[in-house]
């Protein structure tokens, strides 16, 4: 049977500290852990992609799981990443990971190979069919085969294993069509969206969470937008929504992903290390701009301390009419289908 407890609210998807020769750095990740349950978030997701799993031996993830579990001791769950290159090596990590007492996986859709809908239908199947922990699809098209509404609909239908999605799409509508399709026949499947720029108005269309990259590193602020946004005082989550949306652009567009964030948590007081992807001389220096950049956006919080020599005045923002328009739109499709 299915563990019956829904996936809902902020789920973290963490980078991994490392130390001085690259290798994980177990005590900063463990204060990491505890420093993100102290600052609200609703659970875990390591080994995801901004926890930069493919840089990580199959060992090494294994070991980063073990040492989350360990260290959140029951008080949030964590969805584990379980993405490995083949159905036998993932239903592996699913066995492991349920033996360690995670709440669930996460399991990207085929990577590499681009495969059609029926070969990511079977793939999931096949998993499904044998994992002993329940399973959320994840649906990043930029990265891995897409998983669309149909094979969506036909696993939530015929695994019960299959609880929850995570969608990292960014599109409105494409959840929607999920919501719509799955969800008058499993009510306690879970929607989780991974586009922290449109989180508020994936709430909106009935969204129980998401797997964000920014609460790695404020998750004070997507905590709140969280609640603001079920409480449905929207004139204060549009605004969080705004300075939300102005930090991830500047965190995801201004480096290699997921530089940024590293570097935004360095200013927070974690330890990342270095990644270990290789850089130029030249990138080093351009990383010390936008950590700069980055210190003025936190500092507008109360999150960090300007850098020598201060912050520009009237720097960029993100466009509020742009984020006001996809809420209020947001808002009149839910009135149309009688939602709101």
């Amino acid at each position: 049977m299915a563990n019956t407890a829904k996936l809902q609210g902020i789920f973290t998807p963490n980078i991994v500290p490392l130390d001085a020769r690259g290798q994980i750095n177990e005590a900063e990740l463990r204060r990491y852990t505890d420093w993100l349950i102290d600052r609200g978030v609703h659970g875990l997701y390591p080994n995801g992609s901004t926890g930069e799993f493919t840089r990580f031996t199959p060992e090494e993830r294994r070991r980063i799981i073990a040492i989350i579990v360990d260290q959140a001791r029951g008080r949030v769950p964590v969805l584990a990443g379980a993405a490995e290159a083949n159905t036998r090596e993932t239903i592996s990590a699913c066995e492991y990971y349920h033996s360690l007492g995670a709440r669930a996986v996460a399991i990207v859709s085929p990577f590499y190979y681009k495969l059609s809908p029926a070969a990511v239908y079977a793939y999931f199947k096949e998993i499904a069919d044998h994992s002993p922990i329940d399973i959320t699809l994840y649906n990043i098209p930029m990265f891995a085969s897409p998983i669309d509404v149909p094979t969506v609909q036909r696993l939530a239908e015929e695994c019960e294993r299959v609880v929850a999605i995570k969608d990292s799409s960014g599109e409105i509508p494409h959840m929607i069509r999920m919501i719509q399709a799955v969800r008058p026949h499993r009510p306690e499947f879970s929607f989780l969206t991974g586009w922290d720029a449109a989180l508020m108005p994936m709430l909106l269309v009935g969204c129980d969470g998401g797997t964000n990259a920014t609460s790695g590193v404020v998750p004070e602020i997507t905590r709140k937008l969280f609640d603001l946004t079920v409480a449905h005082r929207i004139d204060e989550a549009r605004e969080l929504q705004y300075k939300l949306t102005a930090l991830f652009d500047a965190m995801i567009y201004s480096a290699d992903f997921p530089e940024g964030f590293r570097a935004a948590l360095k200013l927070r007081g974690i330890d990342t290390g270095e990644s270990r992807q290789p850089y130029t001389e030249a990138q080093h220096l351009q990383m010390e701009t936008i950590s700069n950049s980055l210190a003025c956006l936190l500092a507008e919080e109360g999150f960090a301390d300007e850098p020598i020599g201060g912050c520009p005045t009237g720097a960029d923002k993100v466009d509020p009419d742009q984020v006001s328009r996809i809420v209020q739109g947001v808002l009149a499709e839910l009135k149309q289908r009688g939602l709101a």
